[in-house]
Formats: structure tokens, C-alpha cells, sequence
């Protein structure tokens, strides 16, 4: 069942500029200049309930322009979309009561107060039932280990202890679609594999859609099946994840490590070498010449371990951020580009 439909979704801002200094000041003041940003252009795709899709794209690209229209926190230009089919920028308490959106970088919690207080007043505005608010606040307490810092100001708490709040009160009233921003942002390795195991129970427990953006991709390798790539507003990629790393990363990694150092052997003769440092050895190279490779290496140097990996999900998200269009490297944007219908079916 589809949950989310966008259509040829626009957003476009129009930005005051002008020069720096006094006389430019003052001229602005009654001839201002504007020019006109394109943060979101023609973007569609449907996600379906339950689904968790990595939204994912440079500073910049439009990602959380368009995860607050979905949201209904902005109007678009042009453009449609419906959400559990409402309407996002119509505000229904319908819709609101059914809805999250988690931003790493924003706080719903009064600075000085204990997160309790923002529990309960969150509680009363979504008219929660009080027996299902505090078994939702007790699972939540548990699950995320919050029982010592319930009482405590907000401003003492650590980054790691505040987003585990941020997430707690974005949850208390079960909500049927997440919009999460960010929210790993600053906080330890531990930590976010926490939110992450946190994040993927909620999906499996109630059922819930994500959206989820993020630079860590260890966060999306760990939650996400399928991806959308987006950069200066337009969508580049929308699939799977192990799609995107075969169109734009069809290389393999051979990684050794030597029984001795081979200072004479050309290396580079072989393919891109990433790391020769001592007895260890990474070469990258063609997917094609990994077997061809792989044989001479065993038969021409002295190989303790030999492994064979795929480029780091990283590498080639970082491939795709770095092309206006996918076709760039492909060859062809259309052949790139999944059908949104088909992805999420």
C-alpha cells in the first residue's frame, strides 16, 4: 500500500541579496535585489507503508526542504503530495496526530526544564489517552534508557542523552510516518547504533514509514533497502542500494596481506592501488578483472589473506553527490533513474 505520493514537487525561494557596505545598505533599503533559488524542482516518488528509504544528498540538496513539505511546515510552489492521503501543507489534526518529524539540529524540549515536563505537555496536546500515554512513555523510557535523566534540565543533558529525549517525545503519540532529519547528528558511535537499533524496533514493532536523511552511511547500510539520491533539487537515483553501488561503482576492491615485503612488484600494473603500505596491499579494480587479478596475485606474490570487497557504500554515495546528473557517469540519466512506482512496489 503506497503511504506517501509526491508529484512534480517544487519549492522556490526567493532570496534577497546585495553587496557589501554602507552605500549598498542603504540603496537596498529602496531598491532591493532578489534572486530566485530552486531548493526543490519537479521531484516525485511514492514510498510504501512500512518502508524505510534513505533520503540522501550534499548540504544543500534539498532534502529537508522537501521532508518539511511533506511535513506541511512549508507550502510548495508547485507540486503535489499526499501523505496517508492527506494533504501535508493543509495542517489537518488528522494528519499532525498520524506524523513525526525529527530535525538532529532542532529542539522540542524547554531548555530549562526536566524532559519530563515536555513529556506531559506534549501529551496534552496530542490529547493522548492517559493509560496509552504512560505505557508508551514506559516503553519508551525502557527501550531507550531514560529513567536517570527524566528529572534533569534539559541545558545539563549531553547531546547523546537529549536526542535519546527528542526521539522519546516524537514518539509518544505513535506516529504512523517519521520524517527524521539528522538525528545520529553529533552524538558517538555507540550512540547512534543505539538509534539505530531503536529506529529499526519501532519500524518492526508498529509498522511505521521512515523517511531518514544522513550523512553517517553507516546509518543508512544499517536501516535503509532502497535510496533516493537528490542534489540542487532534482532526484538522481531512486532504487536500491545495491543498485546504485553497481551503476556508479563497478570496481572491486582486492585487499592482501603479504607473507613479505615486495618493494620490486609493480602493484600498479594491476589497477588503482588505494594502500601498499608494508605487507598490506588494496588494489582497486574493474569488476570484470577481479578474477583475471585475483589468480595473478596468487601466483605471482607470496599471499597470506587475499579478500574481495565491494567499495564502501560510501565511496560511491560520494561518486553520485559529486555529478549534477546521474548520467554523467552512466552514460544515461533515464536508464539510471528507478520509476518511483516500482521501487516502492
Amino acid at each position: 500500500m503506497t503511504q506517501i505520493q509526491v508529484r512534480n514537487l517544487s519549492k522556490v525561494f526567493r532570496v534577497p541579496e546585495r553587496e557589501g557596505g554602507f552605500v549598498a545598505s542603504l540603496r537596498s533599503v529602496f531598491r532591493r535585489k532578489y534572486r530566485q533559488v530552486n531548493a526543490v524542482d519537479d521531484v516525485s516518488f511514492t514510498v510504501a507503508q512500512g518502508e524505510i528509504v534513505g533520503f540522501l544528498g550534499p548540504n544543500g540538496a534539498g532534502k529537508t526542504t522537501t521532508l518539511k513539505m511533506m511535513s506541511g511546515l512549508l507550502h510548495p510552489t508547485s507540486g503535489e503530495c499526499r501523505v496517508m492521503g492527506h494533504v501535508p501543507w493543509r495542517r489537518e489534526a488528522a494528519y499532525l496526530r498520524k506524523i513525526s518529524m525529527l530535525m538532529g539540529q532542532r529542539s522540542q524540549m524547554a531548555w530549562d526544564l526536566p524532559p519530563m515536563d515536555s513529556f506531559l505537555v506534549h501529551g496534552a496536546v496530542y490529547d493522548i489517552p492517559r493509560k496509552q500515554y504512560e505505557s508508551t512513555l514506559d516503553e519508551l523510557v525502557e527501550l531507550l534508557d531514560l529513567k536517570d535523566i527524566l528529572k534533569k534540565q534539559v541545558r545539563t543533558l549531553s547531546l547523546g542523552e537529549r536526542m535519546k529525549c527528542e526521539i522519546c517525545i516524537s514518539l509518544l503519540h505513535r506516529p504512523q510516518v517519521l520524517f527524521l532529519d539528522e538525528p545520529t547528528i553529533g552524538v558517538d558511535i555507540t550512540m547512534q547504533a543505539r538509534i539505530r537499533d531503536f529506529v529499526a524496533g519501532y519500524n518492526r514493532r508498529y509498522g511505521a514509514t521512515i523517511i531518514l536523511t544522513s550523512h553517517y552511511m553507516a546509518d543508512v547500510t544499517a536501516l535503509c533497502k532502497r535510496i533516493i539520491v537528490i542534489d540542487h533539487g532534482h532526484i538522481l537515483f531512486d532504487g536500491q542500494l545495491g543498485e546504485l553501488s553497481a551503476k556508479l561503482a563497478p570496481f572491486k576492491v582486492i585487499k592482501i596481506d603479504l607473507d613479505r615485503e615486495m618493494d620490486g612488484y609493480d602493484f600498479a600494473a594491476l589497477g588503482d592501488i588505494i594502500l601498499c603500505e608494508g605487507r598490506k596491499v588494496a588494489i582497486r579494480v574493474p569488476k570484470k578483472s577481479a578474477p583475471s587479478v585475483t589468480d595473478r596475485l596468487l601466483s605471482e606474490v607470496p599471499v597470506l589473506d587475499l579478500t574481495i570487497e565491494d567499495p564502501p557504500i560510501e565511496d560511491v554515495i560520494a561518486r553520485a553527490f559529486g555529478q549534477r546528473r546521474l548520467g554523467d557517469v552512466t552514460g544515461d540519466a533515464s536508464e539510471a533513474r528507478v520509476p518511483a512506482a516500482e521501487s516502492a512496489s
